[in-house]
């Protein structure tokens, strides 16, 4: 198993041991707080947005935010990352999650890619180099609801309370 597969395959848990590090790593203020928040939220309105547009596991997605980046998800949620770093107010966090961010989400993508190229035959790699037209879909709550982005919500509220208890005690 390469670093990679490995990465892959326990980035669920690796994530959470990380997260539990940075909580007990950050040092966060008010100010900080707010301004990971705010930068934290278009994170998680990307992710809403393609997930709306997503229709997992039976097409190459060629709508909403796929039209303009490849994954929206794992951009959104690098984002999100970044506003927890700067909500936690620490080089050492920045350094875990960072870290962490870096590594899980392009072994994610590299994965994710491979397996779409092979499930559809070629057609994610049409996608990848612009040769894939863009498709026309609407937004759709039931899809966000089908992809189970409402824990990536509820995340993004509880990393940002437990921030907030995290400076009070």
């Amino acid at each position: 198993m390469t670093a990679g597969e490995f990465l892959v395959r326990r980035r669920v848990p690796i994530g959470f041991a990380c997260a539990i590090a940075a909580y007990w790593l950050a040092t966060p203020t008010p100010s900080s707080i707010l301004l990971g928040a705010i930068v934290a939220a278009p994170g998680e309105a990307l992710r809403i947005w393609a997930a709306g547009h997503l229709d997992k596991g039976r097409e190459i997605t060629r709508s909403g935010p796929y039209r303009f980046v490849r994954h929206p998800l794992y951009l959104g949620s690098a984002i999100l990352g970044a506003g927890f770093i700067v909500g936690a107010h620490s080089w050492w966090v920045a350094l875990v999650a960072g870290g962490y961010l870096a590594m899980g989400l392009v072994a994610a993508m590299r994965a994710e890619e491979t397996a779409l190229d092979a499930r559809f035959q070629g057609a994610y790699s049409d996608y990848r180099e612009g040769r894939a037209a863009p498709i026309q879909r609407s937004f759709s709550t039931s899809r966000v609801m089908a992809n189970r982005e409402y824990r990536a919500v509820i995340g993004f509220i509880a990393g940002f309370l437990l921030l907030w208890v995290r400076m009070r005690l």
